[in-house]
């Protein structure tokens, strides 16, 4: 904002350089190049980021409508409790936590993952005592094919070191502050608090941790690549779950 005439504000165009124009680019532009993004990542979280490029914009399409499970792996540690349910939010309370034992959190895993599964048979809208029911459960396609709420498919405790914890959780349609909301509410149902540490993404469909490309490798090959490596999986993902 800039002051214009007579005292009102208006906006001020500033021209940035095009690195396109830079002497040193080589070669002609991209001009028709496509990029889309998966399903995203908050700032506070990392992991797996699928990206489209092309036609691959399509198949992120298709591959949403798959409804294909993600898997996290999330840091807690109890003790606290803070405004955004993460390690780096307002502090509100602090609680004791040396009754705590991986049993009683294991119990409260269980709890979660039975009343999941209740609303995942709920959202499927399948009739469960069908033919149709019973060879998608084979196929392990037995999920909601449509909206529904953040839904928890498995959870199960990697470590736990007083007062840290780490846990994975396999899920659909959830967003990074759900997962962090889920830490927190374990911490209550274990007359405690708990706040997210860490949240990382290591799954998500068909793509893994080594399906990504870190930093040092976002270049040209590599990026080819990589989609070389994944297409065949994600054409047999798409045929198995939509056709």
């Amino acid at each position: 904002p800039a002051p214009g005439d007579g005292g009102a504000t208006g906006l001020v165009a500033a021209r940035v350089p095009v690195l396109a124009d830079h002497p040193l680019v080589r070669g002609p532009r991209f001009r028709r190049l496509k990029l889309g993004a998966g399903h995203r990542l908050d700032v506070k979280a990392s992991g797996v980021f699928v990206l489209g490029i092309g036609h691959g914009n399509k198949l992120l399409t298709d591959l949403y409508n798959c409804h294909l499970t993600k898997v996290y792996t999330v840091g807690g540690l109890f003790g606290k409790a803070t405004d955004d349910f993460s390690d780096m939010g307002k502090l509100v309370e602090k609680t004791t936590f040396d009754h705590i034992t991986r049993e009683k959190l294991e119990r409260i895993l269980a709890v979660i993952q039975g009343t999941n599964h209740k609303a995942l048979l709920l959202h499927s809208n399948i009739d469960m005592k069908t033919q149709e029911a019973y060879e998608l459960a084979v196929k392990g396609l037995i999920r909601p094919m449509g909206k529904s709420p953040p839904i928890i498919t498995a959870i199960r405790c990697l470590q736990f070191t007083l007062p840290e914890f780490q846990l994975e959780i396999h899920c659909l349609h959830e967003t990074q502050q759900y997962l962090r909301k889920i830490v927190h509410e374990i911490g209550l149902e274990l007359k405690s608090s708990a706040v997210c540490t860490q949240v990382r993404r290591i799954r998500d469909g068909v793509f893994t941790l080594e399906d990504a490309l870190p930093r040092t490798q976002w270049n040209l090959q590599s990026i080819q690549n990589a989609i070389g490596n994944c297409q065949l999986r994600v054409k047999r993902e798409i045929e198995k779950t939509i056709g």
